[in-house]
């Protein structure tokens, strides 16, 4: 049996606090989590409730205070190298081409040149920049610099993606596109991804698993829902679906009372 991509097993983050070091917060708190070989998994929540504190785990970027991670059945040590991470802020060097930032995860684990400059423009046409490869960053729109991130991404041929709510400053049109692109990109070559957003329509439409964490502080997993929608799916059309609805009806009971919670301690904070 193949191991899963990412194993998280009663994983738990604790932070001493800035301001007091005597004080301690718990981010996530017995998280047991998996994502399999070719797995689309999206993780939802309130805001605050640890997603993408989860996502730094998985990529090697933070160490659980207690629990283990696994991947692909190996105990991971230090930086995550077979997963690719796009960010929800912009991860583009401002002083580099769409392709030259393409380029440069290539370049960096030393591809020659030519080889590095061609596998960068293929990828650049498959997100549909082909003909921009000579834009900086700030010559382009929010939704072409979201597909030259993507492109920075998959060039490197991850066998994980995680993804930290990487379409939320969008608008509609351009997020709809980037969503149903990212999931014709999934089909064809089947990573593992772990996703994380705010957005449960999103997580549906997408996702073959949908894991729901509670209100922080010590967020945990308080439910898990097969999403059984055929693929291919557009991510618009399948939203008027009776299946999709009754989906989203099912999550929203478990999310609803822990959003009203995440906000109440939103506004305690303001």
């Amino acid at each position: 049996m193949t191991s899963p991509a990412i194993d998280l097993q009663g994983v738990s983050c604790t932070f001493i606090s800035k301001d007091d070091p005597g004080q301690r917060y718990t981010a996530v708190r017995d998280v047991t989590l998996t994502v399999g070989a070719g797995e689309f998994v999206s993780v939802v929540g309130p805001t605050g409730c640890g997603k993408s504190t989860l996502l730094n785990v998985a990529a090697g970027l933070l160490s659980p205070s207690t629990g283990s991670v696994k991947v692909f059945g190996e105990p991971l040590t230090g930086i995550n190298t077979r997963a690719g991470y796009m960010f929800q802020t912009e991860s583009l060097m401002p002083w580099r081409t769409a392709l030259g930032n393409v380029m440069a995860g290539l370049s960096f684990r030393g591809v020659p040149e030519t080889q590095a400059r061609q596998q960068a423009e293929d990828w650049l046409r498959r997100v549909g920049l082909g003909g921009f490869g000579d834009r900086y960053p700030h010559q382009m729109s929010g939704g072409m610099r979201k597909r030259a991130s993507l492109a920075q991404t998959l060039v490197l041929d991850p066998d994980i993606i995680l993804m930290d709510e990487p379409f939320s400053a969008l608008d509609i049109q351009t997020r709809q596109l980037m969503e149903n692109e990212v999931l014709d990109l999934w089909a064809a070559k089947k990573k593992g991804v772990l996703f994380i957003t705010h957005d449960l329509d999103e997580a549906i439409a997408m996702s073959d698993r949908v894991v729901v964490l509670s209100a922080g502080p010590a967020s945990h997993p308080i439910g898990e829902f097969n999403i059984d929608i055929p693929r291919p799916r557009d991510v618009a059309e399948i939203k008027t679906t009776a299946r999709f609805i009754e989906l989203h009806a099912a999550i929203w009971a478990v999310m609803r009372e822990e959003v009203l919670k995440g906000y109440q301690q939103q506004l305690k904070v303001a």
